[in-house]
C-alpha cells in the first residue's frame, strides 16, 4: 500500500493556503533575505586590479600614441620610420624588470597602424647613418610615496621618453606620462 505523503515538520507545506498573517511574515522573511544578498554583494571584495601585464600594456599604448604625434616624426610617414629602442631605464623600487617595460613599450608601438618598424638597440651598437632612424631612450621612475586608499595602494610612476637621432644625445622630442600602477599587481 502506499505511503501517505504527510507534512514535515522541518519543511513548510508550499501547498497549503497561506493564512494573511503567515504570508506576509513568510513575504517579509524573503525580502529581508533578498537584501540581505544584495548588500553583500555591494560590500565584498573589491574587483581584482588588473595583472600587471595589462597594466604595462596600457601604459606602452599609451607611450606609443604620443610617440606617433611626436612633431619630428611628421616629416616621412611612419611606415617608412624605423625607431630604435635603447633599453628603459627602471627605478628599483617599482619592482619591474627592464624586458618587461620594453616589452610594452615596443607592442605599444608595433600595435600602430601602418606604423615605423621597431628594433631593439643596445648602447654599443652603431646604427647606420640613415636619416629614417630615430633612437627612442625611456625612463619609469616611482614618483612619490605609495598612495593608500580604502580597498588597494597605488604606486605613482613618471615615464619619461626621448627621441633623438642616433649618434646625436641632443633629444628632439620628449614627453612625460603620468599614472599610478595597483600595488596588488605589481
Amino acid at each position: 500500500m502506499p505511503r501517505r505523503l504527510t507534512q514535515s515538520r522541518f519543511l513548510p507545506n508550499v501547498f497549503a493556503r497561506p493564512s494573511s498573517t503567515r504570508h506576509s511574515f513568510s513575504t517579509l522573511r524573503w525580502l529581508t533575505w533578498l537584501v540581505a544578498v544584495w548588500l553583500s554583494g555591494c560590500a565584498g571584495a573589491p574587483e581584482r586590479p588588473d595583472s600587471l601585464r595589462q597594466a604595462l600594456l596600457g601604459l606602452g599604448h599609451h607611450a606609443a600614441e604620443q610617440v606617433a604625434q611626436a612633431p619630428p616624426l611628421a616629416e616621412t610617414p611612419l611606415i617608412d620610420q624605423v625607431l630604435l629602442l635603447s633599453p628603459p631605464n627602471v627605478d628599483e623600487r617599482l619592482s619591474l624588470s627592464v624586458a618587461r617595460v620594453q616589452e610594452s613599450l615596443t607592442r605599444g608601438l608595433l600595435a600602430i597602424d601602418d606604423g615605423p618598424q621597431v628594433l631593439d638597440w643596445q648602447p654599443g651598437d652603431t646604427p647606420a647613418a640613415d636619416t629614417q632612424q630615430w633612437l627612442i631612450d625611456s625612463r619609469l621612475i616611482a614618483d612619490g610615496p605609495r598612495l593608500r586608499l580604502s580597498d588597494r595602494e597605488l604606486v605613482p610612476y613618471r615615464f619619461e621618453l626621448r627621441l633623438r637621432r642616433p649618434g646625436d644625445g641632443a633629444a628632439l622630442w620628449s614627453t612625460v606620462l603620468n599614472g599610478a600602477f595597483d600595488a596588488d599587481a605589481l
